[in-house]
């Protein structure tokens, strides 16, 4: 695997592996890598013909100066799994090799419905952020398929909008959620996580599932309300749980009337921040 810190190094060798007629797939992470980030990588590599990680803790989406502080940056490790991986390119820049001075952004900053619910109401500018940081290092790796997981719904559905908008020649492949055995989404916050507070963190999915057992059975809100007991019963701060329409965000009333039905949530652990969803129906 070769190691990239500066952009014009990393283009330079892009430039020949594009001249072999070579296909890029790119996964961009912000570090801390487990099991969901590298099967994005293998995604990638059964997908294309090179494969670029890159890892950047991006400061433009973090609402919240303590967030970004104590967000857990283990360099060695993550060169080690990525080593160990299907990765070609590793692009390990710091902020002023992304953001140099002088540059302004390009990136949408207004997606209608997308950013006006969920996410965007709990972590304001977060999308903006998100946005600004995909399309830099869009522009800087050029790929041919953007791979992002599905555990961050919105920021899929917020990103392939973006690319549709700006008419950019990349295709988002959005992959599975990968879980820990007990359900619990892997994510790189969960190392924050104390050791009581992750034997509580698998009722999150628990939420999920009950949801997709209820669908049809009882009314939406009602759907709702039950899942936020589940997570106040198991020591959640709940944030939010919605069932939305998974082409648009939109909240569900009847479930008959949608073909893609997605349940997602937001809920605090302690001091610790996880999201998670579920697709409840997919018909198409």
């Amino acid at each position: 695997m070769l190691l990239f810190k500066k952009v014009e190094q990393l283009q330079k060798h892009l430039k020949t592996v594009r001249n072999d007629l070579r296909t890029i797939g790119f996964v961009p992470t912000m570090g801390a890598l487990h099991e969901g980030h590298l099967s994005l990588i293998e995604a990638a590599a059964n997908r294309c013909d090179f494969v670029v990680c890159s890892v950047f803790v991006n400061p433009a989406q973090f609402n919240d100066d303590n967030d970004l502080e104590s967000y857990p940056r283990i360099p060695e490790k993550d060169i080690e799994a990525l080593c160990k991986s299907s990765c070609n390119a590793l692009f390990y820049p710091d902020v002023e090799e992304v953001y140099p001075k002088g540059w302004t952004s390009d990136a949408p900053t207004d997606f209608g419905y997308l950013t006006q619910t969920m996410e965007a109401i709990h972590r304001p500018g977060h999308f903006e952020g998100v946005a600004k940081v995909v399309k830099r290092l869009l522009d800087i790796v050029q790929p041919d398929e953007l791979f992002m997981g599905q555990k961050d719904f919105q920021q899929c559905a917020i990103v392939t909008e973006m690319l549709r908008r700006l008419k950019m020649p990349v295709e988002v492949v959005c992959c599975d959620t990968i879980r820990e055995k007990d359900g619990l989404a892997m994510s790189s916050r969960n190392l924050l996580l104390s050791d009581q507070e992750r034997s509580k963190a698998p009722a999150l999915f628990k939420s999920l599932l009950l949801a997709k057992d209820l669908l049809d059975r009882v009314s939406v809100p009602e759907i709702e309300q039950k899942a936020l007991e589940l997570q106040k019963l198991a020591g959640f701060q709940p944030e939010y749980f919605s069932i939305v329409d998974g082409h648009n965000l939109r909240p569900v009333t009847d479930p008959q009337q949608h073909n893609f039905i997605v349940a997602c949530t937001a809920a605090k652990l302690g001091k610790v921040r996880l999201i998670d969803n579920l697709i409840l129906r997919r018909e198409f």
